[in-house]
């Protein structure tokens, strides 16, 4: 069955975004219990970012001068130090990004974190701050040797957050044309190789209308099993009963 927008009529007329993202994820790990080696397991993290709304007059009151008592001066109170002013104050918030993913574990080391699948959602495409955020974070997790796969079917945003990946490590994949596919899935890892340190992906573009690919899902050196995304993200729409 092909892929669908479900960011648009008449698919979206049917059924959320979020309600696909928040069962794909599910789906996946219902397919990897099958596949998984023993000794791995495979969950499902899901956190839709929201904005934390401050109680501005906690703070103030938190403001207030207080004063502490010295052991030295026989008891009297002494005033707290003041610092100097700050170089800069600016109102900004600190990005808090959607997390719809699975998380694969080594039970028996452990239960070492061996590979992430990352299912791209709106909200980690719209801003540059956003952007960055979910690229530092596979980057930083690609670092600790841990597998990452990328999987993007948000059709109202043209960004390609796997090329910002590889940009933000100093590299480019050549196979991805320009200009460069905003739908794709892909699968990379960081490993040693020949005393060197080799990063190796799997991109697939994706097309509205065609089947899913299925990804290698890297849990060591040797070691993967087939990822296959056709068949959970079918189930995961027969399930919110989207023909």
């Amino acid at each position: 069955m092909p892929l669908r927008d479900q960011f648009r009529p008449p698919v979206s007329n049917q059924v959320s975004w979020e309600e696909i993202h928040g069962m794909w994820p599910a789906r996946i790990v219902l397919q990897l219990r099958t596949l998984l080696p023993k000794g791995y397991v495979a969950g499902p993290k899901i956190h839709a970012g929201s904005q934390v709304e401050i109680d501005v007059a906690a703070f103030e009151q938190d403001d207030a001068p207080r004063l502490r008592r010295s052991d030295q001066d026989g008891g009297a109170a002494t005033a707290i130090w003041a610092p100097p002013e700050p170089t800069i104050a600016v109102e900004t918030a600190i990005p808090d990004y959607d997390e719809y993913e699975v998380r694969i574990y080594d039970a028996e080391r452990g239960r070492l974190l061996v590979a992430v699948i990352e299912l791209v959602s709106p909200p980690n495409k719209d801003r540059a701050e956003k952007r960055n955020a979910f690229v530092s974070k596979c980057a930083a997790l690609l670092q600790k040797g841990i597998a990452v796969s990328i999987v993007d079917v948000v059709t109202p945003r043209p960004f390609n957050l796997y090329a910002e990946l590889l940009q933000f490590l100093g590299q480019s994949d050549p196979t991805l044309g320009d200009p460069r596919p905003h739908l794709y899935a892909v699968s990379c890892r960081w490993r040693p190789q020949d005393q060197r340190m080799l990063l190796q992906t799997w991109s697939h573009t994706l097309t509205l209308g065609q089947p899913l690919p299925t990804l290698p899902l890297w849990l060591a050196g040797k070691l993967a099993v087939p990822l296959d995304l056709e068949q959970s993200y079918e189930q995961t729409c027969h399930d919110l009963w989207l023909t």
